[in-house]
């Protein structure tokens, strides 16, 4: 699923299950139980959703919140707040500071899923689907296909994995470690010039003479699906 999210929550046996339980459902989990350190990886690396407790220590989940949607780089990124005061007061204040979802405790874990699958679904379908599609490219991730127009690509393993990856965020920039930790996994000890051959064979399988190449390489920053390809002429 490549999906990231990160845990805010200082309470430590909650955070084990929260991240037990999203491995479980195969997203990849970041955990932070001090608000200054959350909001710091918020900011250097936007997940895909971010859960966050309302009491966290030196920096509160409310004021996170705020920060988070002040900047632009994370203003869309979904957060689903968690919190033990449960007066109708206290929802209003999480939701205004900008939360998509509130969670009172104590919560099940079975609705505490289904509230993160309910906010990446509304924010970001196309990371959940298990078709993705960018202008002539299709990724079946059933049946482990893809193609490009009428064409399939012969893609290994890791080419499909990359694909995946870049095709959930076209236009946005993926360092050549974010592919590592997304494609090889968080505790890889492949070197990050891999990427660059694996992007090489990628381009290789996308690309018959003449096409246009939809993957752009932005220098000493990574890889990513241009946004201007449309998927017609060289």
């Amino acid at each position: 699923m490549s999906v990231r999210i990160l845990v805010a929550e200082d309470e430590e046996s909650l955070a084990a299950i929260l991240d037990y339980n999203l491995r479980k459902e195969g997203y990849e989990v970041e955990l932070a139980e001090d608000g200054e350190f959350a909001l710091l990886r918020l900011l250097e690396e936007p997940p895909d959703l971010l859960v966050l407790d309302w009491m966290l220590p030196n920096l509160s989940g409310v004021e996170i919140c705020r920060r988070a949607r002040a900047r632009p780089e994370t203003r869309e990124t979904p957060i689903v707040m968690l919190t033990a005061r449960d007066a109708e007061e206290d929802r209003v204040r999480g939701l205004d500071a900008g939360a998509d979802d509130y969670i009172a405790k104590p919560f099940s874990v079975t609705e505490f899923l289904a509230r993160v699958r309910a906010v990446l679904r509304r924010s970001n379908p196309q990371a959940m689907a298990d078709v993705l599609r960018f202008a002539d490219l299709t990724l079946d991730r059933v049946t482990h296909r893809a193609r490009r127009g009428e064409r399939d690509l012969k893609l290994g393993p890791t080419e499909f994995r990359l694909l995946e990856a870049l095709m959930r965020r076209p236009g946005r920039v993926f360092s050549r470690e974010r592919l590592l930790s997304l494609v090889w996994g968080a505790e890889t000890e492949i070197e990050a010039r891999t990427v660059d051959v694996h992007i090489g064979r990628l381009r290789k399988a996308l690309n018959e003479p003449g096409e246009r190449d939809p993957l752009r390489t932005v220098r000493a920053a990574g890889y990513a699906l241009d946004e201007t390809y449309e998927g017609v002429g060289p």
